[in-house]
């Protein structure tokens, strides 16, 4: 089984310094109001404008900052210290803050990069020894907030194994908010009673070509975290019946095309199948079915381990999500 290692941390930390300051290529989310808006990804987010896009920039920071205070000790771990203390100021994140304010943005990153930053700014909280957390509270109320919004609009959650899928951002914001908001925490758990809490028989189809995300699994996850551990159980059990889509379709995928930026997505849901395939077992009270499950999320792991710094249509985000899996062992 794969482990978080010191060798596993220092690969995952150098493969994410290498693109966190890198600005091209890059796929900008953002809406122009007029000629004056057509700037560089740079000048737009000072503060996320590598890794690609903002989201992935996003949440590579989420790693080198998880890797820094798992391993204090790493090679990497200065590097990560003194980047973050030149990236993590009060002007650039202000200049974040104000682009995410204005009308134009209602819906940039939403939920997926909204969710990420709220996950970063709780790692940066266990930090006691720099001020990066003070410094991105600002951002992550604004886009709580906004999530409480967009919760009271979203009439039907997103079920998509891409960026849009409401199960996953929900899963990331509520570890967030059981610490900093109970306002959005009692918003994600009543919003996912009423929309998941009577699910069943799950018959969809998946993967999706370009998913890297399981609609099942996103969903699943997410109740493991917020449901009672007997309820989840008889929940998950009437979801996904034994011997039922986990037990005969729930196989790593492959990846045709690692330089095609929607192929390399299948190495993502490797990873994320893995990580809620861990977190869900451990709440499951039949043993050699939480254990086949362990073995299913080794599987899925094994699979991609090799495209972490691979092409950088993958690796530019890969080590996140590889990451959250190996912390869930």
């Amino acid at each position: 089984m794969t482990t978080l290692t010191p060798q596993v941390a220092s690969r995952f930390a150098r493969t994410a310094l290498g693109h966190i300051g890198q600005e091209y290529p890059n796929k900008l989310d953002h809406v122009m109001a007029g000629p004056d808006d057509a700037r560089t990804p740079r000048d737009l987010h000072p503060v996320f404008y590598g890794s690609f896009d903002w989201h992935s920039c996003v949440h590579s920071w989420w790693t080198l900052l998880t890797l820094r205070r798992l391993y204090p000790d790493a090679p990497e771990a200065a590097g990560i210290t003194a980047l973050a203390e030149q990236t993590f100021t009060e002007d650039k994140l202000a200049a974040e803050l104000a682009y995410a304010q204005k009308p134009e943005a209602r819906g940039f990153e939403r939920p997926y990069g909204w969710a990420w930053l709220l996950y970063l700014h709780l790692e940066a909280s266990r930090h006691a020894d720099r001020e990066w957390a003070a410094r991105l509270e600002p951002l992550a109320r604004h886009f709580a907030a906004g999530l409480i919004g967009y919760l009271d609009v979203l009439t039907y959650p997103i079920t998509v194994g891409t960026h849009p899928n409401t199960a996953f951002a929900l899963t990331l914001a509520e570890e967030w908010a059981r610490t900093f908001d109970p306002a959005l925490h009692k918003a994600i758990v009543g919003y996912a009673g009423t929309r998941f809490d009577h699910l069943k028989d799950y018959r969809g189809w998946e993967p999706g070509g370009d998913e890297f995300l399981s609609p099942v699994l996103s969903v699943a996850m997410l109740q493991s975290r917020i449901m009672p551990a007997g309820d989840f159980a008889d929940w998950f059990g009437a979801l996904l019946p034994a011997a039922g889509w986990l037990e005969t379709s729930c196989s790593p995928v492959t990846v045709s095309d690692a330089s095609d930026g929607k192929m390399a997505h299948l190495d993502g849901l490797n990873f994320s199948r893995a990580w809620a395939l861990r977190g869900i077992s451990a709440r499951l009270p039949d043993p050699a079915r939480a254990e086949a499950m362990q073995e299913l999320a080794s599987q899925h792991m094994a699979a991609s381990m090799h495209a972490i710094d691979g092409d950088y249509m993958g690796s530019h985000w890969l080590a996140s999500f590889a990451l959250l899996a190996l912390l869930e062992s």
